[in-house]
């Protein structure tokens, strides 16, 4: 099951979103000409490592300039799954969230988000010197705020079945509320059972969307006459 589009079409040119994707994929293609150990550095240097944080005697050293890890790390991502998994989710929801907030309203929005997914991850997983990576976080923002902004929207899906494609649609307000439920879920029974969740950044995504959650009505413009129309018509 893959999803395709949603059911709103934005109504100007998505400026920022498309610039963030530009920006990821330049990343993602500088990340792909260094060499193993190359990367590795790369990822420890401006992934988020939470324990060169909460180690007193290597955060006594940091000033403020040595955080920048908690921004860097939402523009790398750690294979081709992960980079065209966050851009094609960023690309489906991320156009109408920027209609409704504006071109620098909505810039905003994705870097607090992703902000605030970074310390959720961070104060969850203190002793962790694996490399927290990816626009996951503040992308979880996004669909935050896109479920409350547009409740009526339906996401199209494609299943192939035996060779043949096969369309179908789901409410993006049931669809993105059950993936934060498994979101949920899965952090807090690695916060129960005190496994790694390194893997994945669970409590990264459930920062990031309670973040979309809270914050997006201080973006919000309204919606414009064609969109409210759009939405009645899949009501």
């Amino acid at each position: 099951m893959f999803p395709i589009h949603d059911t709103i079409p934005s109504r100007r040119t998505p400026v920022v979103n498309y610039l963030l994707i530009v920006l990821n994929a330049i990343v993602f293609l500088y990340e792909l000409g260094l060499g193993t150990d190359e990367v590795l550095y790369f990822f420890h240097t401006f992934g988020l490592v939470p324990l060169h944080f909460s180690d007193p005697a290597s955060a006594q050293s940091l000033s403020w300039l040595d955080y920048y890890p908690f921004l860097t790390n939402m523009f790398l991502h750690g294979g081709w799954a992960h980079f065209v998994g966050n851009m094609w989710t960023l690309w489906i929801f991320g156009d109408n969230v920027e209609d409704r907030m504006g071109r620098g309203g909505y810039l905003l929005f994705y870097l607090l988000c992703g902000l605030i997914a970074s310390w959720a991850h961070y104060m969850l997983n203190l002793g962790s010197d694996v490399p927290a990576l990816g626009a996951s976080g503040a992308i979880s923002g996004v669909m935050g705020a896109y479920m409350f902004l547009f409740p009526r929207s339906r996401i199209v899906f494609l299943v192939p079945i035996f060779f043949f494609p096969y369309f179908f649609e789901i409410s993006a307000f049931f669809y993105i509320g059950v993936w934060f439920l498994g979101q949920l879920y899965s952090g807090t029974a690695f916060l129960m059972t005190g496994s790694s969740a390194a893997s994945i950044a669970f409590w990264a995504h459930i920062g990031g969307f309670v973040a979309g959650v809270l914050l997006f009505r201080f973006f919000d413009k309204g919606p414009g006459e064609e969109e409210f129309f759009l939405e009645e018509e899949y009501e």
